[in-house]
């Protein structure tokens, strides 16, 4: 009997593990069949709406009130934002964040109350819906293969930002698969000082366990996104020398991390 009733169990064992798998995978692919009809479904309204207003700030708020949020209901994501409440919008801002996940530019969409633009990989400008969608209201790209395009983008970055644009990029360069936070890069703060704005740090804490970099397995969680306090490149106490100003922007980001969103 007890040899009868081990195997029983084993068997049981065997049926709870096995299934579980299949009812995630079944699971993640419906999220993914959402998040492509979410997506393409906004984008198409938010290009005629730019077209029929002629300006990208509608566009860019209903990635802010609509498909970010739809997209982060749709993972089962639980924001958490802190310290946005101290910001003053009505200026402009480098905002400076670490890279876990492509979740990533939703969570920031939603936690800037303001329209914001970003600066992505250029190999995003060939993605359907997307690329037309970062095209048609402004984003910046950068070319990783082609080091000579970095003047023009850091011209086209500082032109943005004295416009009085949020411009948010991603030092790292890459998302990180272990959550430290990579060598900041410091070609884009150097947009920053021509416009004479302030450096915005961020963190971001748990995209990548909701959404690993890996591949498309979505696990409902908590986002964390902790805003830090500007660096100033122009008057008294001004950095104006690019890579302290990734330095510094580094030892923020990694105290929001460190101290749970306290600098």
């Amino acid at each position: 009997m007890d040899g009868q009733l081990v195997k029983m169990e084993t068997v049981d064992t065997v049926r709870v593990v096995t299934r579980r798998p299949v009812w995630r995978k079944a699971w993640n692919l419906l999220q993914f069949a959402f998040t492509l009809a979410w997506t393409a479904g906004g984008i198409v309204v938010a290009v005629a709406l730019l077209k029929l207003t002629g300006s990208p700030r509608g566009p860019l708020r209903m990635a802010s009130n609509m498909w970010a949020p739809g997209l982060m209901i749709g993972a089962g994501a639980k924001l958490d934002v802190q310290g946005a409440e101290h910001v003053d919008w009505t200026r402009a801002h480098l905002i400076v964040s670490n890279h876990q996940s492509v979740i990533d530019i939703c969570s920031l969409f939603i936690a800037v109350p303001v329209p914001l633009r970003f600066l992505l990989k250029q190999e995003m400008t060939r993605m359907p819906f997307v690329g037309w969608y970062a095209k048609a209201t402004g984003m910046l790209f950068i070319d990783r293969d082609n080091p000579r395009a970095a003047p023009a983008m850091l011209k086209a970055a500082a032109a943005m930002l004295s416009e009085g644009w949020q411009l948010c990029v991603f030092p790292e360069g890459t998302r990180s698969r272990d959550g430290v936070v990579g060598e900041f890069k410091s070609g884009p703060f150097q947009a920053a000082i021509r416009a004479g704005v302030d450096v915005l740090p961020v963190s971001l804490d748990g995209a990548r366990q909701v959404l690993p970099s890996d591949g498309f397995a979505v696990n409902p969680g908590p986002i964390k996104v902790r805003f830090g306090t500007p660096i100033t490149t122009t008057g008294e106490h001004a950095i104006r020398d690019r890579n302290a100003l990734a330095q510094a922007a580094h030892a923020q980001v990694d105290a929001l991390l460190a101290n749970g969103g306290r600098v």
